[in-house]
């Protein structure tokens, strides 16, 4: 069943129930409150009545007549009068009930003998119905008469039958505005769900590049939609970025493998002396072990992205790291023409696993070396802030463009400066570094000027 149709279902059930409760309601409180006013107007006819039996007395012969012309309360047309011996014989009756005789009911003749008043509701054998009240006249605690006032129902009933009549008529045509208002509310509201599904169908035909227009008003439909277009951008962006790390996985795999072919390829075109056969060897060995590189730095990030590498929490200072990998990074500058130096060092306590602390400084330095010109300079430099450190490594080599740095941290990225400065890189090991920083609850920046060098700053917190 469409939704539409089910939230007009849903909303004229409960209309029709709330119309339902509303009539009985309304049915109810107007039958009580008229029933009231019908008792408020009887006790008020029956102390008229009361005072002029209790003034004049009642004999056998005492007309009405007599009393309604001393009491012309008595003389209303909607209320009838009749008094009743102790006994319950009729004394006395109003003209208007004519020939129609309304008896004194047991139930108000016992209450009257206990000195109480009895309301009673009366039905004859002609249809009328009456609403009468019986009130005692005692003296010296005796009961002398009884005064018994009614009126009829039948205009009650009559405004309580058009009451029901008009509800009858009403309800089911208010219900029918009502079911086709919500149908036309559901179906437009619905509108841009609607939209949302034939966008999706498109997207799951491959077509990433759809969106949702987004109304002016974020409603629940608008937010609902900036949501959608949001999520379909990340993944348009997602995709794209999987197709790119495949190409360039493919791209940086296959270079080592072509070069593996063609050596093998043509070392076997001809007998060749030993030393060339050597020396094609440890090309093949170097092309493995980049290739074994690569390997081993994807399965890494693939275990990172599955939340498989487990990061320790323990004290490690920061400065006795730096040192360390000054030490260790010396040899590679010298093999490079490059000094590798030491500036201002803050001790820095921070926690974390120092073993990937390390690899992420060394990688940098090892970028800052690679990508640094002969007889440049990589400085390593530590600085406390507030409460975090700041671990910078600068260089005086190639640069990045500015519209390239938002790009460095991508797997397998490489600018062509790089790689034509290096040809040896994966373009991997920046990625690794940003996580590392991100799982150390820190950061990582990059300021770089094309042809003058760059800074890549790690801040992480500090430890009490």
């Amino acid at each position: 069943m469409p939704l539409r149709v089910r939230l007009t279902l849903w909303y004229g059930t409960a209309l029709a129930l709330i119309l339902v409760v509303f009539g009985g309601a309304l049915y109810a409180v107007l039958t009580h409150g008229l029933r009231d006013q019908i008792d408020r107007s009887l006790e008020g006819a029956a102390a008229v009545a009361v005072r002029a039996v209790e003034k004049h007395g009642i004999g056998p012969f005492l007309p009405f007549e007599d009393l309604a012309a001393e009491f012309p309360e008595l003389a209303v047309l909607d209320k009838t009068f009749q008094i009743f011996s102790p006994a319950g014989k009729i004394t006395i009756q109003s003209p208007n009930l004519g020939h129609q005789d309304i008896p004194l009911s047991p139930t108000a003749l016992a209450s009257a003998l206990n000195g109480q008043a009895t309301f009673e509701s009366a039905r004859f054998q002609d249809g009328s119905t009456f609403r009468l009240l019986s009130v005692p006249i005692r003296e010296n605690g005796v009961l002398v008469n009884i005064v018994q006032v009614g009126t009829s129902l039948q205009p009650i009933e009559e405004m309580l039958h058009r009451l029901v009549l008009v509800l009858l008529v009403s309800a089911p045509i208010a219900l029918a505005a009502a079911l086709g208002g919500g149908c036309f509310l559901a179906d437009r509201a619905l509108r841009p769900v609607e939209a949302i599904i034939q966008a999706a169908q498109r997207i799951a035909a491959g077509d990433l590049t759809q969106r949702l227009a987004v109304p002016s008003t974020l409603d629940e439909i608008g937010r609902l939609a900036a949501t959608f277009n949001d999520m379909i951008a990340r993944l348009e962006a997602s995709f794209r970025q999987m197709r790119q790390f495949s190409a360039d996985a493919s791209h940086e795999l296959r270079t080592p493998l072509t070069v593996i072919k063609g050596e093998a390829e043509l070392a076997l075109r001809r007998p060749r002396p030993a030393e060339d056969y050597r020396l094609v060897l440890e090309s093949t060995l170097e092309e493995i072990d980049r290739m074994t590189r690569i390997v081993d730095e994807l399965l890494f990030l693939s275990r990172t992205d599955l939340g498989e590498v487990a990061i320790e929490s323990l004290p490690v200072r920061l400065d006795a790291l730096v040192e360390d990998v000054r030490r260790q990074m010396a040899v590679l500058g010298q093999e490079h023409g490059v000094q590798v130096t030491v500036g201002s060092v803050d001790p820095a306590p921070v926690l974390g696993d120092e073993l990937r602390l390390r690899e992420l400084l060394l990688n940098l330095v090892d970028n800052a070396v690679k990508y640094s010109r002969p007889g440049g300079k990589v400085e390593i430099a530590l600085v406390r802030e507030s409460a975090t450190a700041r671990l910078s490594v600068t260089d005086q080599g190639i640069g990045i463009a500015p519209e390239e740095l938002g790009r460095i941290f991508d797997r397998f990225y490489r600018t062509d400066a790089a790689r034509a400065h290096a040809k040896k890189g994966t373009g991997l090991g920046l990625s690794i570094c940003k996580w590392i920083a991100e799982a150390h609850h820190g950061r990582i920046e990059v300021q770089s000027t094309v042809g003058q060098g760059s800074r890549f700053t790690v801040v992480l917190p500090l430890t009490t």
